[in-house]
């Protein structure tokens, strides 16, 4: 597909463009954050950032309200604006965009969720950001997305047809046999304003080092409602590229507009070899990474533990006040040698040192003899009772 990056301010390079000319455009502009961003490659070898500083939100808002004006202009009657904040300026950018495309053109607000590493705040972890979908008329295109049903759901019951009865009630429809009327495939649940779609891994193979990359499976999901194979996708300020990329592995034409020339080089880069890493969170779902042992972690109930995922070695870490050396936990498997199972924490520890190494015996008949066999850093602790394994786990 034709997909093209120009370097520039976006609103002179906009104003040269024909109008009612994009499906869609996707905006993801400075954040209002009254910082400068930077990020280093993996390699140390490049370094991108970018000013987010303004002498008033006055001034930031003149900046969009020029340059949404331009994007209303530009897209077709048929097509719709996604635009990405957080919440420096999501208020105010909402309010804008009920002034440029109109109150009644406000399809959605979209909540873009992902997990992230604490932070010293005194106030909830940052963990969403926002995104604004209006559409320029009535008319536009929606193509609707489905996800799989949540576990609670009675899909047996959601495949039975549904009618009126005299009181006007939805109920179950039956054949006058008495048997039940079936509707036949179902699609799914059709997908919310909630999005969770984890946050690029540090090791992603598409990740280039840009401070404010968004995922490729974040921009599909965008394209995929409101354009088809063919559609123009417009983004005035495409940083790292991304939506290039995704365009070009969708099949649509697009075109970016950056005013950096290093976003720009990076741009072009990508789009000459596009790169999608394959979420295995979305592929298998999150409750498949819970993979700690619940028959060993019941020897822990009622103890202060934290549950350790995928790892053979650790059980469970022993909460503790900041600053004191980490209790790391493995409870011994039925049929398991005691020696085995200490052999595996003692491994398992090693890379978290300095560190308190416990081992909970579920065998009663442990030998006086083996205690020789065991890694002087491993502590062995012959007990099932918790009242009694909980006070000697905090003398550990």
């Amino acid at each position: 597909m034709a997909s093209e990056v120009r370097l520039g301010d976006c609103l002179e390079i906009m104003r040269d463009l024909p109008s009612e000319y994009a499906n869609l455009i996707y905006a993801d502009p400075p954040f209002f954050t009254q910082k400068n961003h930077s990020l280093t490659t993996r390699d140390r070898q490049t370094k991108y950032e970018f000013k987010d500083e303004w002498l008033s939100r006055s001034e930031y808002l003149h900046f969009l309200r020029d340059r949404f004006s331009e994007c209303r202009r530009i897209l077709k009657d048929t097509g719709s604006l996604f635009v990405q904040c957080d919440s420096n300026a999501s208020h105010s950018i909402r309010s804008l965009l009920d002034e440029i495309f109109g109150e009644n053109m406000f399809r959605s607000e979209i909540i873009w969720h992902y997990r992230r590493w604490s932070n010293s705040q005194r106030n909830p972890i940052p963990s969403h950001q926002t995104i604004y979908f209006y559409s320029k008329t009535d008319n536009y295109h929606y193509f609707q997305v489905f996800e799989d049903y949540s576990p609670a759901t009675n899909v047996d019951q959601i495949l039975q047809r549904r009618c009126r009865d005299e009181q006007g009630k939805s109920v179950y429809a039956r054949a006058k046999s008495g048997e039940v009327i079936f509707d036949g495939h179902k699609r799914g649940v059709p997908v919310g304003d909630v999005w969770d779609i984890p946050f690029l891994n540090p090791k992603a193979n598409e990740r280039v080092g840009y401070p404010t990359q968004k995922p490729i499976i974040l921009i599909e999901r965008i394209i995929g409602l409101v354009t088809s194979p063919g559609d123009f996708v417009l983004d005035p300020f495409v940083g790292s590229g991304t939506t290039l990329v995704t365009s070009e592995l969708m099949g649509r034409h697009s075109l970016g507009i950056d005013i950096s020339q290093e976003a720009v080089e990076l741009s072009r880069t990508r789009l000459s070899h596009p790169t999608k890493t394959t979420s295995q969170l979305q592929l298998k779902g999150r409750n498949s990474y819970i993979q700690s042992d619940a028959e060993a972690l019941g020897h822990l109930f009622g103890i202060p533990v934290i549950p350790v995922q995928r790892n053979r070695g650790i059980d469970a870490i022993l909460k503790t006040s900041p600053g004191e050396i980490p209790v790391l936990i493995r409870v011994q498997r039925k049929g398991e040698d005691i020696t085995d199972a200490a052999r595996l924490l003692y491994v398992a520890g090693q890379a978290k040192q300095p560190a308190t190494l416990v081992l909970v015996a579920t065998n009663p008949h442990i030998t006086a003899d083996l205690f020789g066999l065991m890694p002087k850093e491993v502590i062995l602790i012959n007990s099932t009772s918790s009242a009694v394994l909980g006070r000697e786990l905090q003398r550990a």
